[in-house]
Order: C-alpha cells, then structure tokens, then sequence
C-alpha cells in the first residue's frame, strides 16, 4: 500500500530540536578530535627534535612546553620533593622532584627524575639511584602545572605537593632566579632502577572520535524513527494521523 509522510506537530517540535542538538554535539566532537590530534602532532614534534641546552632565561614559556631538552649538572639529593598520588602500570607511588644545580652557571633548576613506589620513598631504600658527581640529562623542559579545584592544595611543609608549581618550590627551597619551567627527565635508566624517567605524557587520551560517532548515531536513529512514524497508509490518511 502506498505511504506519504504526514509530520505531525508535537512530534516535530520535541524530534527537530533534538535532531539539531544532536548534530551539533558531534560536529563539535569532530571539532575536538581536529584540536586534540594538533596538540598532540605538536608535543610530539617538539620532544622528538634534537634536545636543546635547557634555557638560562625563558621570555615565553609556552614556546618551551615538550621541547627535548639536556642540562648537565649535579643534584641535590637532600632537597627531594615528592609529586603525591602518581600511578605507574596500576601501581601508586611518588614522582621525586629534585633540584639540579647546572654546571658552570649560578643556576639551580628542577627536575622531575621520575616515579617511585610508596615503599621506596625514603632514599635510603634507593640508595643506587641518588647519583653523584655532574651527570648529563635528557628529558623534555615543563611549564609549571596549573592548579585546579579537584586538586588538593599543596601541604609545603609536610612535602606532600599536588599540582608541579615551580615557583613555590622554589620558594620553599630557596633557589634563587628561578627559571619558570622544569626538565622532565627521559627514560633513561637510573643505577639500580629507581626512580624511574620518562613520565612526560606526550599523547593525550582521544576519544573524540568515539563520542562524535555516537552523538551522529543517536542522531540518525531520531531522523529514522521520526521519518518511520509519521509515513502513514494512503488508506488511513484520510482518517487522520491517529
């Protein structure tokens, strides 16, 4: 029997608005994927090129965010910090942040060496890894973390920081003309295994694809039951659309 499409009036205000709200929503997934590949071909980009001298003064610290960079120096095991609540392969434990006094210059810089787990935060239980002497690094340079409100605030005089604010822990070390970025340490290994580099992350979680897949699926799925509704027989059109 023949069919003809006969809209009907509350079904098309509620069914039109979603529909657009729908494609709305998964033309800006399509949006975010395009952004989030971008940072990523960037941060990428940057850690890959040879490494450059880590920075005496920064004008622009953004331009410096993910650039491989190498620094040579000495660190000062007995002024660590510890970056609280970081996970490696399930496991949770510390990131040991350390001051990296630079070779030949009056300058004192931090380094994120890397992760070490909850039983093995004392350094007496790592004793191999706390390198002595001038010792060359690789890893990429960081601007400071941006604090935000699901972050717990620092506890300074417990050791026990949240988010990487270089400038308070310089403040809280005394380490003069501060330069406002840190060297993520590579993945190279350290005597004895710990702690463990290489935990800049260069990728970013995307799913953006995902989402924007199923924002057009719900989409379509509205269109076709809208469209299947309201195609009524020939033979029941003149009786109304009920």
């Amino acid at each position: 029997m023949l069919q003809r499409f006969r809209p009907t009036f509350w079904p098309t205000v509620i069914s039109v608005p979603c529909f657009l709200i729908l494609l709305t929503l998964g033309t800006w997934q399509v949006q975010r994927l395009h952004w989030k590949q971008d940072i990523i071909a960037e941060r990428t980009a940057r850690a890959t090129r040879p490494p450059v001298a880590f920075p005496a003064k920064v004008t622009d610290p953004d331009s410096w965010n993910f650039k491989a960079a190498t620094a040579t120096g000495r660190f000062r095991h007995d002024q660590e910090l510890y970056l609280m609540a970081r996970t490696l392969r399930g496991n949770v434990g510390f990131h040991v942040i350390t001051p990296f006094e630079l070779v030949d210059e009056d300058r004192v810089i931090l380094v994120n060496r890397g992760w070490v787990p909850e039983e093995q935060k004392d350094p007496a239980t790592r004793a191999q890894g706390q390198i002595t002497g001038p010792v060359t690094l690789n890893g990429v340079a960081r601007t400071p973390q941006i604090p935000h409100w699901l972050l717990p605030d620092n506890e300074i005089e417990r050791n026990r920081w949240f988010s990487m604010d270089v400038a308070a822990m310089s403040a809280h070390l005394g380490l003069r003309n501060a330069v406002p970025l840190y060297l993520e340490a590579g993945p190279a290994e350290n005597p004895g295994g710990l702690p463990i580099g290489g935990q800049a992350r260069i990728t970013l979680p995307n799913n953006h694809l995902q989402y924007a897949i199923t924002w057009f699926a719900i989409a379509a799925g509205v269109l076709v039951i809208y469209v299947v509704y309201h195609l009524t027989p020939r033979a029941r059109a003149a009786k109304g659309p009920f």
